[in-house]
């Protein structure tokens, strides 16, 4: 599964003009939902689906509606309201509870794709840009084919997701921000799975090791990029690809001091490192470095204390507390976070 944003355009972009597709888009939430205003999923005409609106409830009834936009080319608008029995979302079984809207635009070379293929080159660049749908005003679509305008990186920022009025019309302001980057120093068997799962999670992963029996391509077929050159290089490659957290575990003090160093030019919103905290001392000290002279904090022991011992749990444990890093959230258990798909 490829749900990352990136990951759709780049199923759709292939076939953009052999096949009819759809653009589902969520413009508004009211209580408890599974996705937020911004979440888009795409429908083609062979009945394929990518992406997600919801946990999975909604999608077929969705299917159907992006079937008749391919017909008419009228945008349309749909709302799903899980609190009410008598609603469709209710009889489906939504679980959330909350109500969900949903817009439908027609992908066509007419109404310039809805500028998704300006979205996939930005997002290619690793550039954060803006994409503006304009919502119809009744359920019936006023909007023949759709409108889009698509805001690049340079222009006026585009700060949060919201929906907007302006002449009398709605219009759903999202902002594109590119998949988080992840960089894994170190291609020892423990980080084989660090690098799947981070794959899985729709991220971009490079990994280095100048080593020359580590970080082989059979070892991480996943990987985007392997690098094997001087360390030297990695601070030149962070800020060229726009790498967003870097984990250290080559499992050797020098190397992992030496990517440090080097990395604290680099602009990283998430830095750890495997080990035990006299390990994180050894590494500094390699490193000439103190904790006061970091520009990026470095997490260390790594990971979320969930009490793993295996390599696939400590992978998990460093991309959890990576992702509540990079995503500025606060872990905390599932089943206390009463209002956790607030709107």
């Amino acid at each position: 599964m490829a749900n990352q944003l990136s990951g759709l355009l780049e199923q759709w972009y292939p076939r953009r003009d052999e096949l009819e597709w759809v653009l589902g888009a969520i413009y508004q939430t009211h209580g408890p939902c599974y996705r937020k205003a911004g979440a888009m999923m795409l429908f083609n005409s062979l009945g394929q689906q990518f992406g997600m609106l919801s946990g999975g409830c909604l999608e077929s009834d969705i299917q159907t509606h992006a079937r008749r936009v391919m017909q008419t080319g009228q945008a349309v608008t749909l709302c799903y309201d899980g609190s009410d029995e008598d609603d469709l979302a209710f009889q489906l079984g939504i679980g959330c509870g909350g109500t969900v809207h949903i817009v439908l635009q027609a992908v066509t070379a007419d109404n310039h794709y809805l500028h998704l293929d300006a979205v996939r080159q930005s997002l290619q660049q690793r550039q954060v840009s803006g994409l503006q749908l304009q919502i119809p005003q009744t359920s019936l679509g006023q909007v023949s084919g759709g409108l889009s305008r698509f805001i690049a990186e340079h222009e006026t920022p585009v700060e949060k997701t919201a929906l907007i009025a302006e002449n009398s019309q709605q219009w759903l302001h999202i902002q594109i921000k590119p998949e988080p980057h992840l960089l894994v120093v170190g291609g020892g068997v423990d980080a084989r799975p660090v690098v799947a799962m981070a794959k899985q999670l729709g991220w971009a992963v490079s990994l280095w090791d100048p080593r020359p029996a580590n970080g082989r391509r059979e070892f991480f077929p996943e990987a985007d990029t392997i690098l094997s050159g001087p360390v030297t290089e990695l601070s030149g490659f962070v800020a060229e690809k726009r790498v967003s957290a870097a984990i250290l575990m080559s499992h050797s003090v020098r190397l992992d001091a030496a990517a440090l160093k080097h990395l604290q030019a680099a602009e990283l919103r998430y830095l750890a490192l495997l080990g035990p905290l006299n390990r994180k001392a050894d590494v500094l000290l390699e490193a000439g470095l103190s904790e006061v002279q970091l520009t990026t904090p470095v997490s260390g022991p790594a990971g979320l204390d969930i009490g793993g011992e295996l390599p696939e749990s400590i992978a998990l444990s460093m991309l959890a507390e990576c992702h509540q890093v990079l995503h500025q959230a606060k872990a905390v258990a599932a089943n206390v976070r009463l209002n956790s798909y607030a709107a």
